[in-house]
């Protein structure tokens, strides 16, 4: 009992603590943005939150895990020089286990093999130690409860990322863990999509996980093996960015209020803890007042947080007074983080619409514009709302009481 004692007491004091955090960075919704189509978007959305879109990208779309844990440990048992793998959740289980033992033997072969793993999402992990040890895996905790600092406590890695040899990139929802695997065919198998990158733009996925790296190592990775020289690999216009709030860096609210501002005709948002603060609401409530055609898909019954569902729906009231279509995704927990605005712009990653990733989470986000991609998720888009219940005043229980924002911030232990 001890034992678990002292993180729910740092829990809890960090949650007061990020309790002024709730608000949003923005005193009023974004107002004169350009529409997603225009020269002055590509501009604003690439610029302001820090990196600007880069062409000749290829992008892989992987969905859940059948598709996402193969690519990814294929990936990582071809690494030449270098692998660096940064994530919120690292388990223990048979999927934990297989990337465990494919970074250890790289590690062995003479491969540079940098983790940052959260020190409270992959708490166990730690059943791992030994092996990526003694394989000399360089292994940092990210935040631990144990920090003169308590406030840094709130503050978690959730980015998930993974390069190899600085060329092939991964970005998206899934963390190291069994509940991913499989193909979302039953409640124990979560839906999720992940993003395989090749090209200009895997620098920049390279960067976020630089970050950190520094942050925690005081170590600046540099050089061929990190940040290799890189051709164009497709045609894709693309940037990956990072958020860091604890550090100033506000990308994600930013660039979620600059896409819903700028949108015109159609906004597709599917997310995993969908908790949006006021002023988002009112920005999604404006974009729908002014024709764009708003859908938004989140987890039903099947969620592994029954509290969060309950707060996201405490939300619900303005947007579907608005005509916003809301659906719960039915057969399993849906984890996905992806927005589509105008079927041009598309947005994945790691950030979800909740307190923690707006204001307290290191996140990591890949924006694209790219007619083709942008159609290809709606595609998918479109097979999740097909397996999802539409909302409505008469089937969800009658009125949506909105409740204020300071009881529905997600806990540290919720969000993954």
């Amino acid at each position: 009992m001890r034992k678990n004692i002292i993180p729910i007491l740092m829990i809890a004091l960090a949650t007061a603590l990020g309790g002024c955090a709730s608000q949003s960075i923005l005193r009023e919704p974004i107002s004169g943005a350009a529409p997603v189509g225009s020269p002055s978007f590509r501009q604003s959305m690439g610029n302001v939150i820090g990196t600007p879109f880069i062409g000749g990208n290829r992008i892989t779309t992987l969905s859940n895990g059948v598709e996402i844990f193969p690519s990814m440990l294929s990936a990582i048992r071809g690494a030449k020089k270098t692998i660096t793998l940064e994530t919120f959740v690292f388990e223990k289980g048979e999927v934990p286990r297989a990337f465990a033992e494919a970074l250890a033997a790289r590690a062995r072969a003479g491969v540079k093999v940098l983790v940052i793993l959260d020190a409270h999402g992959a708490s166990k992990s730690r059943a791992y130690n030994n092996l990526l040890d003694s394989a000399g895996v360089r292994v940092v905790r990210y935040h631990p409860v144990f920090y003169p600092d308590i406030r840094r406590y709130n503050n978690r890695t959730h980015r998930k990322l993974l390069v190899v040899d600085g060329k092939v990139g991964f970005i998206g929802g899934v963390g190291i863990a069994d509940q991913w695997d499989g193909n979302a065919d039953s409640p124990e198998h979560w839906r999720d999509s992940h993003y395989r990158i090749e090209g200009p733009a895997v620098a920049q996925i390279q960067a976020a996980f630089s970050e950190n790296w520094l942050r925690t190592q005081k170590e600046l990775l540099v050089g061929p093996d990190f940040f290799p020289a890189l051709s164009p690999a497709g045609s894709v216009a693309a940037s990956s960015f990072h958020s860091s709030p604890r550090n100033g860096n506000y990308a994600v609210p930013l660039m979620y209020h600059l896409a819903i501002a700028s949108a015109r005709t159609s906004l597709k948002i599917e997310n995993a803890y969908f908790v949006p603060d006021d002023k988002t609401i009112e920005a999604l409530v404006l974009a729908a007042r002014r024709g764009v055609h708003v859908e938004i898909i989140v987890p039903g019954e099947h969620i592994d947080q029954k509290a969060v569902r309950r707060a996201s729906r405490k939300r619900w009231d303005k947007l579907l007074d608005a005509g916003i279509e809301i659906y719960e995704f039915e057969p399993t927990m849906i984890h996905c983080k992806l927005l589509i605005a105008d079927g041009l712009f598309v947005s994945i990653g790691s950030a979800n619409f909740d307190n923690r990733s707006l204001r307290l989470n290191d996140e990591a986000n890949f924006d694209v514009l790219d007619a083709p991609f942008a159609a290809q998720q709606s595609r998918i888009f479109a097979q999740d709302r097909a397996r999802s219940q539409r909302i409505t005043r008469e089937n969800g229980n009658g009125k949506l009481t909105e409740a204020p924002l300071q009881v529905v911030q997600t806990p540290v232990e919720t969000q993954l």
